[in-house]
């Protein structure tokens, strides 16, 4: 993983995304692609593919005709024959809009749903002393800002996220009442400690995070989420893909996390591969 690094844009400071390149496909795969549609084996520069015989061989550390492929007859097909699996943390909900549009390549994202039990709970351990407020408290905010919910890295500016989440989950408090709320958000050794601790806030918060939590808790509370909202996630893409999202993404026509994002993962990238992308 990288440094995590902050820029401020427009006034707003925000954390930069965390990238690992988990694996990346031999390039002599794409080599024997290419070679198997000129039939062209014996032309190769390199002696594992003029003998290649069906059987996984070594890889390559350049490849001419791949270069020509990619610059002089854009015959871009051979490249997909390549792909890299980046892990990438701490990047927003807005990113995830924007990669959507990038249809041929696969995306496992760490599930909201599944995990907003973190803020829920803090949530409710601040009605057990902040009852009657309109406002959360400062042991909120302070806790709040702990779990490192966003992208954004100021904490004046996530005192104001936070203070907009619980004054939405407040609103449905109390349209839906305190049962109805419990039921929807904790499991039924979360709400025992709710009964339980509920003239201690920091008990119940303790008991709570490490109790087990409700599975799909986020069903239900979606809507507090933002685009700045902090999330990780595995891609996975070929390289003609990949050639293409760096075109569009390392420009700076495009939104700035995914700027970001795009500079990041190329870092990540052996020159082989990139030669391919960008003709140098």
């Amino acid at each position: 993983m990288n440094t995590t690094h902050t820029q401020t844009i427009a006034g707003i400071a925000y954390s930069e995304p965390e990238v690992c390149l988990l694996h990346s496909t031999p390039l002599v795969n794409a080599e024997i692609a290419a070679r198997t549609a000129y039939d062209s084996f014996d032309l190769s520069e390199h002696e594992q593919v003029r003998d290649f015989n069906h059987y996984a061989v070594p890889d390559i550390p350049g490849s001419k005709l791949l270069h020509q492929l990619s610059h002089v007859y854009f015959h871009h097909s051979v490249l997909e024959h390549i792909s890299f699996t980046f892990d990438i943390s701490n990047t927003s909900r807005g990113v995830l809009q924007e990669l959507s549009r990038h249809r041929i390549a696969s995306y496992t994202v760490r599930s909201t749903r599944y995990t907003m039990s973190r803020i829920i709970n803090l949530f409710l351990a601040d009605m057990l002393h902040n009852y009657s407020n309109t406002h959360p408290s400062d042991w909120f905010l302070s806790e709040g800002l702990n779990l490192k919910l966003f992208v954004t890295s100021e904490p004046e500016y996530n005192f104001i996220q936070l203070t907009d989440i619980w004054q939405k989950l407040k609103y449905q408090w109390t349209r839906i009442g305190e049962d109805a709320f419990l039921d929807l958000s904790t499991t039924k050794s979360i709400r025992i400690s709710y009964d339980e601790y509920s003239h201690n806030h920091d008990q119940f918060y303790s008991a709570a995070i490490q109790a087990k939590q409700k599975r799909n808790v986020g069903d239900n509370f979606k809507h507090i989420v933002n685009d700045n909202w902090s999330t990780d996630l595995v891609m996975t893409i070929n390289l003609r893909s990949l050639k293409n999202f760096l075109e569009l993404r390392d420009s700076g026509a495009a939104y700035f996390q995914m700027q970001w994002l795009a500079k990041t993962m190329k870092s990540y990238i052996d020159d082989r591969y990139l030669s391919l992308i960008e003709r140098k």
